[in-house]
Order: structure tokens, then sequence, then C-alpha cells
């Protein structure tokens, strides 16, 4: 064998001892673009609850405090609030709602501070989101002293005036989901000491047009600050159709009660809520509700 051919054999030797090449061939962008497509797509059905704008209320909780229950339809409360809705949703939505400038928003305001309507804008906000063909969305425009979220025992952190002030683009940035399915929230935010001029802004003006006329089934609740001292409230009558004025039995005074009605639109239709009424039952939780009429 001459060297050529000992060269020859050597290198065929050396090949054949040799690991094979694995050789990586990138994948076509249309495969990668559809692996990101599919990831995204699951990102997007995370459930509700971890959404950021979604908030979780206790229910029994909040039912053991006196509230609107939404599982026990029995409770007195309930019977009382659903008499009290019933003209509400009846003056949004029936023939008087073609009279009033933005029927379903409800402004729901005291005299004084203290007469409970907070407590009656959430038991509002509860009985209606117990309704099949309807959705609520409740709102603290009490920017002066914000209590539904603090009620609600959650935490008031963006909202109203957030927007307000240009630093959400849009109410779905400050709308929080709840897991009562029909019941939205829209907190106070942070305090301002432009609250006034926020409040009678174009901008404000603008987001009760889409809370009013973005869905057709949806009651807009206003948790308004007092009418008398309070510059904010008389601004946000106006916008609203509908006004519920909430006295306190043996406390409101009369001459309050009708300084805080000379403040309000004379176009809405008003009604009032007795708290703490005992004509109900012994034990003073019962709630009395008249209709004062329109114009």
């Amino acid at each position: 064998m001459n060297s050529i051919e000992k060269a020859l054999l050597k290198q065929q030797n050396s090949q054949a001892n040799k690991e094979p090449e694995i050789v990586k061939t990138p994948l076509p962008d249309s495969t990668i673009e559809r692996a990101e497509h599919l990831s995204a797509k699951a990102e997007a059905v995370k459930p509700e609850s971890m959404a950021a704008n979604f908030i979780e209320i206790d229910l029994n909780k909040l039912s053991a405090k006196g509230f609107v229950s939404t599982t026990t339809s029995r409770q007195l409360i309930n019977e009382e609030y659903r008499a009290i809705k019933r003209k509400i949703i009846d003056n949004a939505f029936g023939p008087l709602s073609k009279s009033l400038t933005n029927s379903n928003i409800i402004m729901v305001t005291s005299s004084r501070a203290g007469e409970g309507k907070t407590f009656t804008a959430i038991n509002l906000a509860l009985s209606i989101a117990l309704e099949q063909d309807k959705t609520v969305l409740l709102v603290d425009a009490d920017v002066l002293r914000p209590n539904v979220m603090r009620t609600l025992e959650l935490k008031n952190e963006i909202g109203l005036m957030e927007f307000l002030l240009g630093e959400k683009n849009n109410l779905a940035e400050i709308l929080c989901k709840t897991n009562i399915p029909n019941l939205r929230i829209i907190s106070a935010g942070k305090s301002h000491h432009l609250s006034t001029e926020l409040l009678a802004s174009e901008r404000m003006y603008q987001a009760v047009e889409e809370m009013a006329n973005r869905y057709s089934d949806r009651i807009v609740i206003v948790d308004t600050p007092p009418l008398l001292g309070i510059n904010e409230t008389a601004i946000l009558a106006n916008l609203a159709g509908q006004a519920i004025v909430v006295t306190e039995e043996n406390k409101s005074k009369m001459n309050d009660i009708q300084k805080a009605i000379s403040q309000l639109n004379p176009e809405m239709a008003i009604g009032f809520v007795v708290n703490k009424s005992q004509q109900s039952n012994s034990d003073g939780t019962g709630y009395g509700y008249y209709y004062a009429g329109a114009r």
C-alpha cells in the first residue's frame, strides 16, 4: 500500500469515528408568530378574578352588616329595596323617561352628612344587580369624603378623579368588575383641591353621557356629597335624571330637607328614602320610600 492509499484509508477511518453533526434549522417566521399568538391568546383568557380591574366583595360580611343580600331574597331589607328600585327602574325606562334627561342616572344624596346616603346607594346597586335584564354601575362621586369603597372594605385607589385629571384616558381604565356579575364600580380616586371645577368640566359631562348611553340596560347610581354647603352636589344635580334624597327619621330637619330640594334640578324625578324608620320593624332597620314626582 503506497502512501496515497494509506492517507485515504486514514481519512475514511477518521470520518467513520466522528459523531454526526446536528444541523439546527431556524423555524419559519410564520411558526414563531403562531406560537406568540397562542401565548397571547392564553394570556387574554385569564379569569376575571386575575384582572387588574377586578374587585372581590365579601358578600357574607356585607349581608351580616345589614345590606341587601345577593343570596337570600326573603330578608326584610331585600323586600324594601325591591319596592324602591322598581319605581327607579320605571322612571329610567318607562314612559316618564322620555321627559327626563339621563333618566337612568340616579344621584343619591342627603341634606346633611351621616344620614345614610352611601348605605342607600350601595343597597340600591346591590338590589338592581339582582335584576336579570339590568346592569348597574355604582359611582362614588363624593370626592371630598369617599365612602363607597371604605364601606365595602376595599381600597379606594384609581377612580373618577384620575379620569377627570386626564391621568386615565377612558372610563374602562377606572371601571372595576366585581364578583357580582351585573355590578360595576368606579371609586372616587384621590382627593384634589379643584374637585368642584373638575366635576363641572366638559370631561365630566362627557363621562356622564357615556355612562348613560353606552349600555341601554344600565342604571348608574351616583353617591354624591350632601346638598347643603357642598358646591359639587348642585353641579352633579344638573347631570342626573333622578335624585334620591336620604333622610333619617327623627334626625333630619324639615327646613334642611326643603333647602336641599331647592338646590336640585326642578326637571328631575325626586324620591325620598326614610332611613332607620321605626315603622317597619322593632329594631329600627326599616326603610320607607315615596315618590315625589318630576318637574
